[in-house]
């Protein structure tokens, strides 16, 4: 990966919906070598998909809550059924698996407490080989969703 890769992944973390034309202007480069590169980065999983950025606010789904899981036991077993159960949530927007304690931390998105909850009543404390689960509410993202410094 050269600097005009990188040029070009910092162009489209800053707006994905750039035509291949603006792209190519932006990178200063003709459109033929923009594709190629384009596809490239594409087929070398460099860039993995694309997608709209959402307002949760707006779409109703303002009320966030970080969650901190701790396994009974972090083995062969627990770790891909808990990885699976987690995955299958919708609620959950991001998931990390964690060296040391809690074992894991989760970011969920409801709309708001009661919606909250009734995902941690439901769903959360009944995850495959947890022994505590805790959470914390966001206030507020100060940081949210930025584009990696390439």
């Amino acid at each position: 990966m050269d600097a005009i890769d990188r040029r070009i992944l910092a162009e489209l973390q800053r707006d994905g919906r750039l035509s291949l034309t603006e792209l190519a202007e932006r990178v200063q480069l003709s459109m033929s070598p923009t594709h190629r590169r384009l596809r490239a980065l594409e087929e070398s999983g460099a860039i993995t998909g694309y997608r709209a950025n959402i307002d949760a606010e707006r779409v109703g789904l303002g009320f966030g809550a970080l969650v901190f899981v701790t396994l009974e036991q972090a083995n062969r077993a627990t770790v891909p059924a808990f990885d699976a159960a987690v995955a299958a949530i919708p609620e959950v927007i991001q998931a990390l698996r964690l060296f040391g304690d809690p074992d894991y931390l989760l970011r969920v998105a409801v709309r708001d407490l009661a919606a909250y909850q009734r995902l941690w009543d439901e769903q959360l404390s009944a995850l495959p080989g947890v022994r505590r689960v805790e959470s914390t509410l966001v206030m507020k993202a100060i940081v949210d969703d930025r584009p990696l410094p390439i």
